[in-house]
């Protein structure tokens, strides 16, 4: 059969083992086999369990592909089989489990991930627990840290998610009656894993996991449709902050009210004026920022020409349910004089959006520092009408009064309305006040009344005066107006560059969070950031490295605005047209986005280079080690095998074993050697496999020792009470022959080394326990380093791998490996290591695959 296209995933997501993640996955493919569809079992895990096994009837199976490792025998998916195979619909079980070393993917999920690009559509299943972003929250809820991950990427990539939901009560009942573990493990299970408030709060994590990730798709969805309005599937809370001292009031509230709906979400807004701002103070917003932050929400700052167009604009575009916003703190009288406050405009254009009004200590105590900028559209509205009411107004009064009034009482009158008019409209508002008041102080008031002829020249002279006090005046204002909106401008500029540049200062380095802000700030629907990978004498290649919002550009010529971070990097943004001033500060934007880029790629060279820089290390280090430690064993196994060859010499049988005793113990040096060589250089790359299972320290103590040689001397006091640990058998093995070779090598004569044990809560610790000379404090890091040898009893023989290795090994086991003071004198080396949990109880019988109890079972 042949396919194209890449193939969809569905995932069944549970939030404990039980749940029947297996059984609704095997349920599904049963109803499409009924339909016709060519689906098979790449791999399913039943875990014994009847019912799930029964719906196995009738499906193609996959046979698992026998890996052996270490001398046992492991099945995983033959990933080449089902490839091979190439149905339409593959069963995939345990997404986030690891394949044993030898398979074609380390992980379960790279097989499938295969799979879906070969056109192969794939069903499987996880549990929450098994999320790299949650997985440190869940070993906090169980107490049981889960080995195998999934990048939530992976998940959330999928085309479908299912949760596969049961109530705590539910899941413990099914445990009883024996349909999810074995009779001998149920009590266990019950009252460790298993217990009502572990299973409520992963039910929780896994019903929120799945809400976030419906959300994301419902905003690309409205984006897509360019729906504005509000949709109340979620409560999404924002608080407007204006840099004052009610600030912490107003987020505290609007976290109660986010925190009433399970889930909700707070969003704290600091919108910057453009045409002068609101009195923010910076480290007010900082601390509020904090307090945001602490309290499980996130922090935005906009630019907006009117503050509440501004907050319902961004409130609408979060999807916001509610607008919480503190009362004014302007008294009464400067309300009668400036209007409308923010609330009552946010209130009245706020639509299906509740706007929460809370009270505060600091309302009605003062106005809000209010830096007007440049003449708004309304006040030159109300300039010209006072310009075209205020000369008629005059008119009609002076004339009631015109015996008592003289010319210079009517001018000066007039000068005044020029003023009003200057104060609230601007230059041309008063300029045509002037005009029309020079008409009417000449045609009702200068001698010949009735008339524009000017008889007198001291009169003539008192309106061009007039006419020209006014134009100053006029000019005066509307420049104090335009130096205003100059100053505020800056200033808004400015705290965004400060903002930009307390992002540096903190070390943010994530571009998306970066070009997210740059979105949010200017109101823009999307921005990207582009990089040009070819270029030719007609067309240009540019590819995205990273953006935020939606659409994403795949060419500068897709945005409103190209502003260059350098000459291959161009930030994209769409939504409107960026004026001059603001692509000179989205230009600051842009060169940090730039330098963010170059930092990234000189931390990624820095990164590669640093392993060839310790590999280097680690070769002349080795170079200089293996003169000595290499040659001596070799030397002795060629005399001897050299001196047995040889025909002119006679040996004796006491002779001939003696050489062939030496030439074996040399052998076996090397061998030891040049084994501790290669775990530690698979160690130091990270690609060392490790295969933890509950174990008794009884297992691996004879082969440990058989390593001394039988004459050694060793006291061994191991309890036989102790618990089982998680650990590799033959790492832990080669740990503790390391440890007491060393300890050996420095104890002296009728004083042998002690090997002990002991527990403590959740811990076993192994103590190698020795009365040489110590280690000075000072030198107990130096130790573990490679090819170093410290002490004073014999530095000649060992390259210094022992104590380096058995670090790196209890590390990879996830245990640590620590040097104390013997009282009485001497070092004590402590081995700590995991007690076994249930979700490794689930091993049936030692060296078989083990699961963990907490993987992805139904």
């Amino acid at each position: 059969m042949s396919r194209s296209g890449r193939g969809h995933l569905r995932i069944y997501l549970g939030a404990a083992p039980g749940v029947g993640k297996t059984y609704k996955m095997l349920g599904e493919a049963q109803r499409r086999r009924e339909r016709g569809t060519d689906i098979v079992i790449g791999y399913v895990e039943t875990h014994g369990r009847e019912h799930t096994a029964a719906m196995l009837d009738g499906l193609e199976v996959v046979p698992r592909k026998i890996i052996d490792y270490r001398g046992a025998s492991f099945t995983e998916m033959d990933l080449d089989a089902v490839l091979a195979r190439r149905p339409e619909v593959a069963i995939v079980d345990e997404l986030a489990h690891s394949n044993v070393p030898g398979s074609r993917n380390a992980k379960r999920w790279e097989d499938i991930d295969a799979l879906l690009t070969a056109g192969v559509d794939v069903i499987s299943a996880v549990n929450i627990q098994h999320l790299e972003s949650i997985n440190d929250v869940v070993e906090k809820i169980t107490g049981v840290p889960q080995q195998e991950t999934v990048p939530d990427r992976v998940v959330r990539a999928a085309d479908q998610i299912e949760l596969v939901d049961m109530t705590p009560e539910a899941l413990r009942r099914r445990m009883a009656h024996g349909n999810v573990y074995a009779a001998d493990k149920i009590d266990a299970a019950l009252g460790n894993y298993f217990r009502v408030g572990n299973l409520s709060a992963l039910r929780e994590l896994a019903l929120l996991w799945l809400a976030d990730r419906v959300d994301a798709g419902l905003q690309q969805y409205r984006s897509q449709h360019d729906i504005d309005s509000t949709w109340e599937a979620r409560e999404r809370v924002v608080v407007a902050l204006t840099g004052g001292p009610e600030g912490e009031t107003l987020i505290r509230r609007a976290a109660r009210i986010a925190a009433r709906s399970s889930g909700g979400d707070l969003l704290a807004v600091h919108i910057t004026r453009s045409d002068g701002l609101t009195g923010a103070n910076p480290t007010a917003l900082a601390q509020q920022r904090a307090l945001v932050e602490s309290l499980g929400g996130t922090y935005h700052q906009v630019v907006g020409e009117d503050i509440p167009d501004a907050l319902l604009s961004f409130a609408r575009a979060e999807n916001a349910t509610q607008l919480v916003l503190g009362g004014s703190r302007r008294s009464r009288l400067t309300a009668l004089f400036t209007g409308p406050g923010i609330g009552s405009s946010a209130i009245r254009e706020s639509g299906d959006i509740d706007v929460h009004i809370v009270t505060h200590a600091e309302m009605g105590r003062g106005r809000l520092p209010r830096v007007h900028g440049s003449l708004s559209r309304r006040r030159l509205i109300y300039g010209f009408m006072l310009a075209i009411v205020l000369p008629p107004l005059f008119a009609f009064l002076f004339s009631i009064g015109d015996d008592r009034l003289n010319l210079t009482s009517n001018v000066l009158a007039f000068l005044f309305a020029v003023v009003v008019v200057a104060l609230v409209g601007g230059l041309w508002p008063a300029l045509l006040t002037a005009i029309a008041g020079t008409l009417v102080l000449n045609w009702f008031f200068t001698p010949p009344k009735r008339s524009f002829t000017i008889t007198e020249p001291n009169n003539a002279l008192a309106l061009g005066i007039f006419v020209l006090i006014a134009a100053l005046v006029s000019s005066v204002v509307d420049r104090a107006a335009r130096r205003t909106r100059q100053a505020a401008r800056s200033a808004a500029e400015s705290e965004t560059l400060a903002t930009l540049a307390g992002s540096v200062l903190r070390g943010e380095t994530a571009l998306p969070a970066l070009l997210e802000r740059v979105r949010e700030a200017f109101g823009m629907t999307s921005a990207c950031l582009m990089e040009r990978v070819d270029t030719d004498e007609l067309t240009e290649t540019w590819r995205p490295l990273a953006s935020a919002g939606t659409p994403t550009c795949r060419r500068p010529e897709d945005g409103d605005a190209e502003i260059p971070g350098r000459d291959d990097l161009v930030l994209v943004l769409q939504g409107r047209s960026l004026a001059a001033d603001e692509r000179r500060l989205v230009g600051a934007f842009a060169a940090h986005a730039a330098a963010l880029v170059d930092k990234a790629r000189l931390s990624e060279a820095a990164a590669e280079a640093k392993p060839l820089a310790e590999a280097d290390k680690l070769r002349t280090a080795l170079l200089r080690a293996v003169g000595h430690d290499l040659r001596s064993p070799l030397a002795s196994a060629k005399a001897s095998v050299t001196s047995l060859r040889s025909s002119d010499v006679d040996w004796t049988d006491e002779e001939r074993d003696e050489l062939l005793e030496t030439a074996d113990e040399s052998l076996d040096r090397l061998t030891r050697l040049v084994d501790n060589l290669l775990d530690l250089s698979r160690l130091q790359a990270g690609v060392l496999p490790v295969f933890p299972r509950p174990m008794a320290l009884d297992e691996i103590m004879p082969g440990a020792l058989a390593e001394l040689g039988d004459a050694t001397e060793v006291i061994v006091d191991i309890p036989h009470t102790l618990p089982l640990v998680e650990a590799d058998p033959a790492l832990l093995e080669r740990v503790i022959a390391n440890l007491l070779a060393n300890a050996v090598r420095y104890s002296p004569a009728g004083r042998p080394p002690l090997l002990t044990g002991s527990s403590l809560g959740d811990i076993v610790e192994i103590r190698v326990v020795d009365r040489g000379p110590g280690i000075p404090r000072e030198e107990r890091d130096r130790v573990f380093a490679p090819f170093q040898r410290l002490g004073d009893t014999d530095n000649t023989t060992g390259v210094g791998l022992g104590l380096a290795l058995a670090r790196g090994l209890a590390e990879a086991m996830h245990g640590s490996l620590q040097p104390e003071d013997t009282p009485g004198g001497g070092l004590t080396m402590v081995v700590s290591l995991p007690v076994a949990t249930l979700k490794a109880a689930d091993a049936p019988v030692p060296g078989s695959r083990e699961r963990s109890a907490a993987e992805g079972q139904s």
